[in-house]
């Protein structure tokens, strides 16, 4: 019998994992109790790592696709057929009829975060698209405009603040997003226990909602008018107070004019909430100790998503309460800076440098002409770049562990597109409803037989940590980092069989140079444990591997302290609080206000997030896919009578984009107005080999979401207020 200590790398909260062995089988998952960062929390995604690591679905073998047909190859063999198609491809169209997506559970590997960037290099495309362009592409905008780095993303200060406002946040289910945080049930009830409040603002009484103090119930895409209200109550009533930042603060004079339209009682009628709670709600804001504003999938995943994320910062820096304790705080990561998604770069590559700032729509799309932002396209427009014939369309797609037919808006439409595509290559350990259409399939180790660092969600911890999980089991499976030199290997010309260790020091001495070290520091290390160690010693903690590889349960570095001026990347050196970048849309929603007023029979959607459930990649997992865990259109009481639904009947549910049925749950949970699908469903493709998620197939939201209505300044997808018409359907019908 063994333990192995490791950090859960099934999504951003990070949790220390207890795993116990019995020779190579695993016996039990819990959670460390002496992990320096989750203290023993555990939920059910990291209960799961046993039956990850023994699924009988997941790819061991390469597969490649003959005459329709799937075929398990050698590992030379799959390379080989990649060479073979992809690099005449692109001399012949340019690197531009090359794509690649990257999709969640890419961030969330050491191996593909480090070395990805040598792949994706060395096509040399700019046709880039990830997950972020789904779900958090405004938050990074917004950064680089207010801070000079789309990747200086505050985060509340849980632990010592008295005051916290979510919105479209259910940190209790998702367990933080672009907020790395265990256990936030926890840290929410020691708000409440330390005398301070929580309020939550989201259309569906959410797990969150439930333990908080207060709950408003918002008409869904109408969060940028709540916030603006809110600086106009703060701003007319002379509440402002920018405390430590006065002198690091430029744009505040303009912050008025800009606000003056948003008064309570003009956004009231539209967000669904009374003047007199608005005007609390900035009231007490702005009279806390201490106090954090924090906005997620909710607030950008909307039409006003840029500007939401924009709001919720400039509330922070008005009240006082940005870069100090107890409110938004910028964490300090051990090692390197990246994102959840987009390929590791330096300052100029991300578009910002320091006191140059940072910029974005250095290219665009080619058909709807949509802005490139932090290096990627919006991916609502990679099924157009597929389809439309002419120079620079699309030929060939490489999907870094990704499900981009089931989770981007239209996915019907993204589904028809891959399949007239010259080549596919997918990078995924499940034939899903994704890779099932690729001509090659490369999988991956399990997450217990590979090293891991989370390089990028200690970026946006909630404080200051470092925990190093070395592979608990061997494997004779490459590791990704091996997987991605070997393809950019080909996409250099080196072919199927380049030096691996030579691209490895290429790649080690390039991480040294950015760090002004020595390559040799790292001594005799490879792969990702050398770059990180050089990463370590070249971060602000002064730290080396050898020092967490000391540390089974992790370095708890200290609460988050302040950063400001030192972080600012700004062209001015100041927080830029309204750039015009930011504010040029400001105009679009003033015009909302203009707009008639939902009617009775109007109805929006919107997604939900479940406990056990991240996307889509994890529904093979016969423990997550059980109890409540369920795909069905949540419906308000009010509205199911005027629908003629019943609960447990089955609904037709139909967009511009497309439509599904689903079984029908009739809940109080959610206002009227608003019906509501979780995110990741629609596992009914018969192409795939996923046996516990075909049996739970559901639906797919994404049918609805509509690739045409986006956000303005970031082309990130609606996927939260959807117009949708809703009519009972026959039982027999239902899609799922």
């Amino acid at each position: 019998m063994s333990t192995a200590y490791l950090t859960c790398p099934l999504c951003e909260a990070t949790c220390g994992l207890a795993v116990s062995f019995d020779g190579d089988t695993v016996t039990s998952v819990r959670g460390d109790d002496d992990d320096a960062f989750s203290h023993g929390f555990i939920c059910p995604k990291g209960a799961s790592l046993k039956a990850l690591h023994e699924d009988p679905d997941r790819l061991r073998t390469p597969m490649v696709k003959r005459d329709g047909e799937w075929r398990q190859a050698t590992w030379d063999e799959a390379f080989a057929e990649i060479d073979r198609r992809l690099v005449p491809l692109v001399a012949e169209h340019g690197p531009e009829s090359v794509a690649f997506y990257l999709g969640n559970p890419s961030s969330h590997n050491l191996g593909v975060t480090l070395y990805g960037r040598a792949f994706y290099k060395a096509v040399g495309t700019p046709n880039i698209y990830t997950a972020g362009s789904v779900d958090q592409l405004p938050q990074h905008y917004s950064s680089g405009y207010l801070f000079g780095d789309p990747l200086s993303i505050p985060v509340p200060d849980l632990d010592r603040t008295q005051h916290l406002l979510l919105l479209g946040a259910n940190p209790l289910v998702s367990n933080g997003s672009l907020m790395t945080v265990p256990d936030a049930r926890g840290r929410l009830k020691a708000i409440r226990e330390r005398g301070g409040k929580v309020v939550v603002v989201d259309p569906r009484r959410t797990r969150t909602a439930e333990v908080a103090d207060q709950h408003h119930a918002i008409r869904p895409g109408t969060d940028a008018l709540l916030l603006f209200a809110l600086v106009e109550v703060i701003l007319r009533e002379g509440l402002a107070d920018l405390g430590r930042l006065a002198d690091h603060v430029s744009g505040f004079d303009d912050l008025a004019e800009l606000a003056a339209p948003f008064t309570p009682e003009a956004v009231a009628p539209h967000t669904g909430i009374a003047t007199t709670e608005i005007e609390t709600m900035a009231r007490e804001l702005a009279a806390a100790g201490s106090a954090a504003v924090y906005g997620r999938i909710g607030t950008t995943t909307q039409e006003f998503g840029t500007l939401a994320s924009w709001l919720v910062d400039v509330l922070n820096v008005i009240t006082g309460n940005l870069d100090r304790p107890g409110g938004a705080m910028f964490p300090l990561a051990a090692a390197g800076q990246t994102n959840s998604t987009v390929p590791v770069r330096n300052p100029a590559q991300q578009g910002s440098s320091p006191g140059k700032g940072w910029r974005h729509g250095r290219w665009h799309s080619r058909v709807r002409g949509l802005p490139e932002v932090m290096g990627e396209l919006p991916v609502a427009t990679l099924a157009d770049e597929i389809l439309t014939p002419g120079p620079g369309q699309v030929r060939a797609l490489v999907v870094v562990g990704g499900n981009p037919c089931l989770s981007t808006p239209n996915a019907d439409r993204l589904r028809e597109a891959v399949q007239t595509l010259d080549l596919m290559v997918s990078l995924d350990v499940y034939l899903n409803e994704t890779s099932e259409h690729a001509d090659v399939i490369l999988p991956g180790p399990t997450p217990l037989e590979r090293d891991h660092y989370d390089v990028t969600f200690t970026q946006l911890s909630v404080r200051n940590m470092a925990n190093w999980s070395p592979a608990a089991l061997p494997t004779d499976q490459p590791q990704e980092w091996e997987t991605m030199l070997r393809l950019a290997g080909i996409a250099a010309g080196q072919g199927p069989t380049a030096d691996l260790g030579a691209l490895d020091d290429l790649m080690a001495t390039q991480t040294a140079a950015r760090y002004g070290l020595d390559v040799t520091v790292a001594g005799e290390r490879r792969g990702p444990a050398r770059l990180l160690d050089l990463m370590l010693r070249g971060g602000p903690h002064d730290l080396t591997l050898a020092e967490l590889e000391a540390a089974p349960h992790g370095l708890d570095l200290g609460p988050l302290t302040s950063r400001v001026p030192e972080l600012l990347r700004t062209v001015s050196g100041q927080i830029e609080l309204t750039p015009e970048p930011i504010t040029r849309d400001v105009p679009r929603l003033v015009a909302a206000l203009g707009r008639p007023l939902a009617g009775p029979d109007e109805l929006v959607l919107i997604g939900r997030r479940q406990l056990s459930s991240n996307n889509s990649w994890m529904h093979n997992l016969a423990p997550l896919v059980r109890g409540s865990n369920t795909c069905t259109l949540q419906v308000h009481p009010d509205d199911a009578d005027r629908l003629g639904l019943h609960d447990g009947g089955v609904a037709a549910v139909r967009s511009r984009a497309g439509s599904v049925t689903v079984p029908v749950e009739v809940t109080d949970g959610v206002r009227p107005g608003v019906v509501s699908i979780p995110h990741g469903w629609g596992h009914s493709s018969p192409g795939t080999r996923t046996e516990v998620a075909s049996a739970h197939a559901g639906v797919n939201s994404n049918v609805l979401a509509d690739d045409l209505f986006v956000d303005a300044l970031t082309g990130t997808a609606v996927l939260n207020g959807i117009p949708v018409t809703v009519t009972p359907a026959e039982e027999q019908s239902w899609t799922g």
